[in-house]
């Protein structure tokens, strides 16, 4: 997959009138070039998941995770734009419980 893809990123370079193109390939090992998710589902029952909706763990109240853990799947984007926005949103919700004191 990665020579083709190397293969097409030079064909396009070369249409859109680039010179003197050289590819490499640096390899790739787990880790390395993919964003980590998983482990820590996200759901509504606490049998099948380990956050519920506001990435609290469902048992321990005062414990959030906002990290890739969350996310049983991945895209080809860069993840850290949405990691921030649940990392807001799980604060907010946190500081409003706390407000409640139901945290």
């Amino acid at each position: 997959m990665r020579k083709d893809m190397i293969n097409d990123a030079a064909e396009m370079l070369e249409a859109a009138g680039v010179k003197n193109i050289r590819t490499y390939d640096n390899g790739s090992y787990p880790g390395m070039a993919i964003h980590e998710m998983g482990t820590a589902r996200m759901g509504n029952d606490p049998k099948t998941s380990v956050l519920n909706k506001w990435n609290q763990i469902h048992d321990v109240k005062n414990v959030f995770v906002t990290d890739g853990s969350c996310m049983t799947s991945a895209a080809c984007q860069n993840p850290s734009l949405t990691y921030m926005a649940l990392t807001a949103r799980a604060a907010e919700y946190a500081v409003e419980s706390l407000k409640k004191g139901d945290l």
